[in-house]
């Protein structure tokens, strides 16, 4: 069976992918993407058919806002190597991963891959976005000139199982899970940045693994394809359904004088709905109730 490498392969995503046909590098120790040299010669020794690009400097508001430079210069050269080799090495096929924060601050709704480019992102993630609209950039141009199949996808916000649970920096489900965990086992209150209105569409990592190796089989079109449920739920109503799963009996505060980000980002998920009807996405209640689970289960040896 033809090999498909995933970077990030110990990451959120890249975890979820299983089967023979998979071969996953885990660490920055086992390859280091921002070295041209060492991902040449990964790729050129292991020659694999396809390369499923999940390795990516990530965080969230907190970590976007303090080290705009290094989610900025680290994901433009992971990118920017991974791509080149990976043509230079005889990839067919390379699907990269983006984000929905790489659409314009102020555009209209829903999002979909024709408006990536009609303004600037958001002044919360900028170094990031500009990155991974960079990388579909690249892949554009490659599939012009080289006419190869490349392509992005596109996800809302993924969580799941082997997150980081960075309470500062991390993103927001994995964060909270975090925060209610050490307030419950101390009895402490729970303090939330922002009002909690804001609006997000939620992804469980396993069905990203799924869908995206269902895209790697079925799709040849250069259009990046959002990955979303298409619904959407207030950070607040998240944050209810974690205290009701952690039996929280505490206070729960909104700190509305934290920044936010966005207000809300809905997106057009009709590429999927279209081509994989049947697909049936992990209700909400029971991503969480597993991505906590896996939490209680290997603390204290995850990342945070």
């Amino acid at each position: 069976m033809n090999k498909i490498l995933v970077t990030g392969g110990s990451g959120l995503v890249g975890r979820c992918f299983t089967g023979s046909r998979f071969i996953k590098t885990d660490s920055r120790e086992s390859l280091n993407l921002l070295d041209k040299n060492e991902t040449s010669s990964f790729l050129n020794d292991l020659k694999p058919e396809g390369v499923i690009h999940c390795a990516a400097k990530v965080g969230g508001v907190k970590g976007n806002m303090d080290y705009p430079a290094e989610f900025t210069y680290q994901n433009l050269m992971m990118n920017t190597n991974v791509i080149e080799e990976a043509r230079l090495a005889g990839v067919k096929k390379l699907i990269s991963f983006a984000s929905t924060c790489v659409f314009p601050d102020a555009v209209e709704y829903p999002l979909s891959p024709d408006k990536i480019h009609l303004g600037p992102p958001h002044n919360s993630n900028y170094g990031y976005a500009y990155a991974k609209r960079m990388a579909d950039i690249q892949i554009q141009s490659y599939r012009q000139q080289y006419g190869l199949n490349y392509f992005s996808v596109i996800p809302c916000n993924i969580y799941g199982p082997g997150d980081n649970y960075d309470v500062v920096n991390g993103h927001v489900i994995p964060s909270l899970i975090h925060k209610f965990y050490m307030a419950k086992e101390k009895g402490e209150d729970v303090t939330i940045w922002g009002s909690g209105n804001p609006l997000r569409e939620f992804i469980f990592s396993e069905d990203v693994a799924k869908l995206t190796e269902l895209l790697y089989d079925n799709y040849t079109d250069g259009v990046p394809v959002i990955l979303s449920t298409g619904d959407e739920i207030s950070i607040k109503d998240v944050v209810l359904l974690i205290a009701e799963i952690f039996e929280f009996k505490n206070k729960i505060h909104f700190d509305t004088e934290k920044p936010e980000g966005q207000f809300r980002k809905p997106s057009d998920n009709s590429v999927i709905r279209n081509m994989f009807p049947d697909f049936k996405f992990t209700p909400i209640e029971e991503g969480l109730k597993k991505s906590i689970n896996w939490f209680i289960d290997n603390y204290p040896n995850l990342r945070k």
